[in-house]
């Protein structure tokens, strides 16, 4: 477990970066991955691997299948972002392989169901008897002991029977030899795959997965009628959520508009308090900018939050407007004396929820991961709405109303 987050600065980042150094600088030669339990257990389920990322080598021969794989390692290691490549699969392991010599065993005239149920028997084990203990029974299983199953020479001295009763050494049909063998096969959807696991710190998802795939399409080759390559792991939970943001932001703004509209009764009041949402977005993007973030899907959710706040904001000063245009017939006046009226509310607003997202912004204990973009967008976006509100939309409110009033005198009076 970790000790309090005070004891090593609570960066979490900064600490496996610190871990990182010491462990390579300190035991070369071997792969490290950084994560947690319980998002190992996500990850697993996600991707069947425990990292961020994973690449699938799809295809039935093994070699050729690790040395693609070798390839998107030894490219991935080269684009920025990525951490902790390997291969996800268990090395190759020493292994007794016995490979059948068919048409050796048709001149002998040994059937290979022969040689095969002798192998079996002698390195696998057969049951060829049973014992029964009150009403259960049991098999009895042998096979040779475990120095003799290794020994490549004493298994080749095994003797199968040929039809005329004359005993075949196995070595006369079947090669028999030692050699590195698979010691585990992953298969998906019914089909062989070789997993490369990757995790992702200082860049975002959606930059970095399109100049991966890009770099591995130009550098890694293969048989593409053989074998296939495909991505998984948490961008897929990310590209989900995207596109139900894409359909919920601007639902929501949507809904929103028709809301305003059909409290003031006019489309242009309307319009005017929706330009707090341009003015928001851009405090938002440029706080996650400045604090190294990235777009995400807490970031998404916390525009959403943003967009309701500023759109607040923008109701309660051109409400304010309307009402001094119907106390003042001097439109300037009107303006100065509705947006100069206002200037308090709309800060509270924007201070209260800024003072109090503001310890979450800035905060570095369990969960904060997902509360700081939310927070920092809301804040940043906060900032310049509040600010913009203020300068602007009365600016633009005055604009409006007076082409409405000129237009109105310009028109002819009906008889």
């Amino acid at each position: 477990m970790l000790k309090p987050y005070h004891e090593w600065g609570g960066d979490k980042q900064a600490l496996i970066e610190r871990m990182s150094r010491k462990l390579n600088a300190e035991l070369p030669g071997m792969q490290f991955g950084f994560t947690q339990p319980m998002i190992d257990g996500i990850f697993d389920m996600i991707a069947g691997a425990h990292s961020e990322l994973v690449v699938k080598v799809f295809g039935d021969d093994f070699n050729e299948s690790r040395r693609i794989a070798q390839d998107v390692v030894s490219t991935l290691q080269d684009v920025p972002g990525a951490v902790d490549v390997s291969v996800d699969q268990e090395p190759l392991l020493s292994q007794l392989q016995i490979s059948i010599n068919r048409q050796a065993a048709a001149r002998f005239g040994v059937n290979v169901a022969d040689i095969g149920d002798l192998i079996e028997t002698a390195i696998g084990g057969k049951a060829v008897s049973s014992v029964f203990v009150g009403d259960k029974s049991y098999d009895i299983n042998v096979r040779f002991i475990e120095s003799v199953r290794n020994n490549p020479e004493l298994i080749s001295d095994l003797t199968v029977s040929s039809p005329s009763g004359a005993r075949i050494p196995l070595s006369d049909v079947a090669e028999i030899k030692l050699g590195p063998g698979e010691s585990t096969i992953a298969r998906e959807m019914n089909r062989r795959y070789t997993t490369v696991r990757l995790d992702l710190r200082g860049r975002d998802l959606a930059s970095f997965l399109a100049e991966a795939q890009s770099t591995i399409a130009n550098k890694v080759k293969y048989d593409h009628e053989k074998y296939e390559i495909t991505w998984g792991g948490q961008f897929e939970n990310q590209q989900r959520a995207q596109n139900r943001l894409l359909v919920i932001i601007p639902a929501a703004l949507g809904l929103i508009f028709l809301i305003l509209f059909a409290a003031f009764g006019q489309g242009r009041y309307a319009a005017i308090i929706m330009l707090t949402v341009p003015l928001a977005l851009v405090g938002g993007l440029a706080a996650l900018h400045l604090r190294g973030m990235t777009l995400n899907v807490s970031s998404a959710v916390g525009f959403i939050a943003l967009f309701g706040v500023a759109v607040q904001n923008g109701v309660i000063m051109v409400s304010n407007l309307n009402r001094w245009r119907k106390i003042e017939p001097d439109l300037p006046e009107a303006v100065r004396r509705g947006a100069r009226e206002r200037l308090r509310p709309v800060l509270m607003t924007a201070s209260v929820a800024t003072l109090g997202l503001l310890p979450a912004a800035l905060s570095h204990s369990v969960g904060s991961d997902v509360q700081r973009p939310l927070a920092t967008v809301i804040i940043g976006g906060l900032i310049t709405a509040t600010a913009l509100t203020l300068m602007i939309l009365p600016a633009v409110y005055y604009t409006v109303e007076k082409r409405l009033l000129v237009k109105a005198n310009q028109e002819p009076t009906k008889p």
